[in-house]
């Protein structure tokens, strides 16, 4: 079997079940992780040195097909629903096979690398892929072991992508041809039937999602993270499209990370060697820093080009509006070295509101903020999910519950612990509409929510004064600097107070309903604080 490249020499593919390929590449550099894509056709350069690629029929994740194997590892302890599917051992077996047999006559491309930047719980894993892009989203979002580690690398985790693989449903026990299937048991992920690189990348964050809480007491996050000059980390947790990589990539505060990260007793830590954001009307203006990090190494999806140019057109997604860049961490100028920080001092909530209800920015109270954290609100922005075209009001459990194995009261017992322990203050902050629903009010400027969430961190809201809202019982600043204050109370914005109201109760029966299904586990401080539906 021809296999080249860097490797542990003891190790090779057959490890792994594969009888035979037509080459093995193993490690390669972005450089020829590059030159093969271009190569075979599936990208090519932006002016800027990235590499521009198609994910083709797949430009966002696909949750109603991801499924975890059910057997005597997974059976009593994950939390079995309409996001952790269970799918039989035996089926997955078989379409594993069928998987290695597909890629039996092809080059294939294999990366070592490893999650978590702590060492205390490192997680090794190796990427065999089909496509050469998807091998170097490998190496930009993956912690990166040196050439000498390579030498004595041992996989812990296998993940297999081929994107050019489609199961047959009837036969393979899938929805679809396409399928992301994770078995705790034989520690392998299989991916088929879609390029999305996002598939790759939230594969591991669930496995660290079970992995971790379960048996590492560590609180795994769907967060971003910064650290400021004088050492206080700041945690940002949201869904896609809410802001956390932006809001992160603070130009006066070194990165930790975009993404994902664990609470340990020592602080936090990154789970990612890189950042995956968002680039959907993206300026060199508005985000310097995510702009500037565009450039060789960095892989862009889906994006257009002006015509006749290689210059991409960040406003355009006649495509989709989830157009993407990956690049590793180092390409923003103030990353953290190490990628860990202490424990956080503030932590914000950051919600998409497409209803133009919630305030700017709101101090919670401990019970508040449990409340907002099981809940979980925000709209699903387009193009972040297949089928999602138009912003749709959604409530993810902990702000992450397409990747939670575990029941969300367990991320939330453990947040709840760490908040009260190191005092943590808590923020909502809401980075969607303003002065109307979305079609008709305005997103919220992001200069005013960097100065909202500025002020906050810098201890410039702490004496400020508050007003309750009447239905959501959120406390509002009455004034914060550089922010127009008539912002800060979202009903001052509307034209038509009574129908600011009408969309206030709205939005809170919505939170009431969601929450039916916590109540019975919640304590009585967090059920009071729920909104009050006129």
């Amino acid at each position: 079997m021809n296999e080249t490249g860097i490797k542990n020499p003891k190790a090779t593919i057959k490890d792994h079940g594969f009888d035979e390929v037509k080459i093995a590449h193993w490690n390669l550099t972005p450089e020829e992780l590059v030159e093969a894509t271009i190569k075979r056709d599936m990208g090519v350069l932006s002016d800027s040195g990235a590499i521009c690629i198609s994910t083709g029929k797949f430009t966002g994740r696909s949750p109603g097909d991801r499924f975890i194997v059910e057997d005597d590892v997974t059976r009593d302890t994950v939390d079995w629903n309409k996001i952790n599917m269970p799918f039989k051992a035996e089926k997955f077996d078989g379409l594993r096979r069928k998987i290695i047999d597909y890629l039996g006559d092809k080059e294939v491309y294999v990366r070592d690398a490893y999650a978590c930047s702590d060492s205390n719980y490192r997680l090794n894993l190796r990427l065999i892929t089909e496509f050469p892009w998807s091998n170097q989203f490998g190496h930009n979002m993956f912690l990166r072991p040196q050439k000498k580690d390579l030498q004595n690398f041992e996989p812990e985790w296998l993940v297999i992508c081929a994107p050019g693989f489609e199961a047959v449903p009837d036969v393979d026990g899938t929805k679809n041809p396409n399928f992301a299937i994770i078995n705790f048991t034989e520690k392998t992920i299989i991916v088929g039937g879609t390029a999305y690189t996002g598939e790759i990348k939230k594969g591991i964050f669930s496995v660290l999602n079970y992995v971790l809480p379960f048996n590492k007491n560590v609180l795994s996050m769907h967060c971003s993270a910064n650290l400021g000059k004088k050492g206080d980390t700041a945690v940002f947790f949201g869904l896609s499209g809410t802001g956390k990589t932006t809001l992160s990539a603070d130009p006066n505060r070194q990165l930790i990370g975009d993404d994902e990260h664990g609470w340990s007793e020592h602080g936090i830590f990154n789970f990612e060697g890189g950042c995956y954001a968002k680039c959907i009307n993206l300026s060199a203006d508005s985000e310097p820093e995510i702009h500037s990090a565009i450039k060789h190494r960095a892989i862009l999806e889906n994006i257009v080009f002006y015509e006749g140019s290689r210059r991409p057109n960040y406003d355009d997604d006649s495509i989709t509006q989830n157009t993407r860049v990956s690049y590793p961490i180092y390409h923003i100028e103030n990353a953290v070295g190490g990628s860990k920080g202490g424990h956080p001092k503030n932590i914000f909530f950051l919600t998409c509101d497409a209803f133009g209800v919630l305030p700017p920015i709101s101090k919670l109270t401990p019970g508040q903020a449990m409340y907002h954290f099981i809940s979980g609100y925000t709209a699903k922005v387009a193009g972040t999910e297949e089928g999602i075209v138009e912003p749709q009001v959604a409530f993810s459990a902990c702000f992450g519950a397409p990747f939670l194995p575990l029941h969300p009261t367990k991320y939330a017992e453990m947040l709840g612990e760490r908040m009260q322990k190191h005092e943590v203050k808590i923020w909502l902050v809401n980075t969607g509409w303003s002065g109307g629903p979305y079609g008709t009010g305005s997103r919220i400027k992001l200069t005013y929510t960097r100065a909202m969430i500025n002020a906050a961190i810098d201890g410039r809201l702490n004496g400020a004064n508050f007003t309750e809202h009447e239905i959501f019982g959120l406390a509002m600043p009455n004034s914060c600097p550089s922010v127009p204050s008539e912002i800060l109370h979202p009903e001052n914005t509307w034209s038509d107070r009574a129908n600011y109201d009408e969309k206030a109760n709205k939005l809170a029966r919505f939170f009431v309903d969601n929450f039916a299904k916590f109540a019975d586990e919640a304590s009585d401080e967090i059920r009071a604080a729920a909104p009050r539906v006129r």
